[in-house]
């Protein structure tokens, strides 16, 4: 039976990807430094948890070594805006961190390294459409050391034949995901209110236009990335698109499927502005052509079934 450790794996993106493991019987071990004992009742007896900080070399290789997982899911890290306020904490989780991962999974001979990585990681001076190889220039310390970390996981498969993949994500949507976690957390936000009966304020204008990619998408993708035939992969990180829609359109899609949605506009200065220095779309043809990448939901369907979950 193989075996995966996700890093972050109580986090927004980590437990959906636990699910869908486990669902194809798979064994899987949560490394992060909390824990969920509501969660793992729920996941069921393949997913355990191990508790660390990615910081830390001794606790990461602690968890290597108990779990010799196959592969490593690596989406651990400090977000925004708290890798913002501490640069030198994002630096000790994201880049220290990621380099623990790799190391121990090379020491450890782990089969291979799927890697979390960001729209962020590119700047502001992007085309509208973002090729896959485009120069990244990032803002913030988030896309900084997702950019590093890129660079770091490229030179492990160079030096050491270490199985390095990365997706880059759009912004992800999705139950679960945190109203102050970024400017593009309303796109979450909207349908989570709506399915819950209450009234919301959308703090973007009508036409703020946001790159977005349903959670589930976002995990079926490392999943889809992690078993691709090795042979048929040109790159080691690929950019991923789910659907780019404007803030009038996204309501357009609650409405379909929540017609009494009470959702209105207050856009906030900052969270637009903000939203206009992100890339505006990732071209993903290289991941649709070497490894057959696609989002599974539309966003109707990724509407409906947010909101399936939430009500249930």
């Amino acid at each position: 039976m193989s075996r995966s450790l996700i890093t972050g794996g109580f986090g927004f993106i980590g437990r959906y990807l636990a699910l869908m493991l486990a669902e194809a019987g798979r064994e899987v071990v949560l490394f992060d430094v909390v824990s969920d004992d509501a969660f793992l009742r729920k996941a069921g007896e393949r997913v355990t948890a191990a508790r660390g900080s990615l910081s830390s070399w001794a606790q990461v290789a602690d968890a290597v070594a108990a779990t010799r997982p196959d592969e490593v899911f690596h989406c651990g890290a400090l977000l925004p805006p708290a890798s913002e306020a501490s640069p030198q904490a994002a630096f000790e989780v994201n880049v220290v961190g990621t380099y623990n991962v790799l190391e121990l999974s090379r020491l450890f001979e782990v089969q291979r390294v799927i890697y979390a990585s960001t729209m962020t990681s590119f700047g502001p001076d992007t085309p509208p459409l973002v090729p896959n190889d485009f120069a990244q220039h990032p803002l913030s310390m988030y896309g900084t050391s997702k950019v590093c970390n890129e660079r770091l996981g490229e030179y492990y498969q160079r030096r050491f034949g270490l199985d390095f993949r990365a997706v880059r994500f759009p912004a992800i949507f999705g139950p679960g995901r945190a109203a102050t976690a970024g400017w593009t957390a309303y796109t979450s936000v909207a349908i989570e209110e709506s399915a819950r009966g209450r009234p919301y304020a959308i703090r973007a204008d009508r036409t703020t236009s946001t790159d977005v990619l349903y959670v589930k998408d976002a995990a079926q993708s490392m999943v889809d990335l992690a078993a691709a035939d090795p042979s048929r992969l040109t790159h080691r990180c690929y950019n991923l698109h789910g659907y780019l829609v404007t803030a009038e359109q996204l309501v357009g899609a609650i409405q379909q499927v929540l017609p009494e949605a009470r959702l209105t506009f207050e856009p906030d200065p900052v969270i637009v502005e903000g939203i206009r220095t992100m890339p505006r779309q990732l071209d993903d043809s290289l991941a649709r052509t070497d490894w057959g990448w696609r989002p599974r939901h539309s966003l109707v369907e990724a509407v409906a079934d947010f909101v399936k979950l939430v009500r249930s």
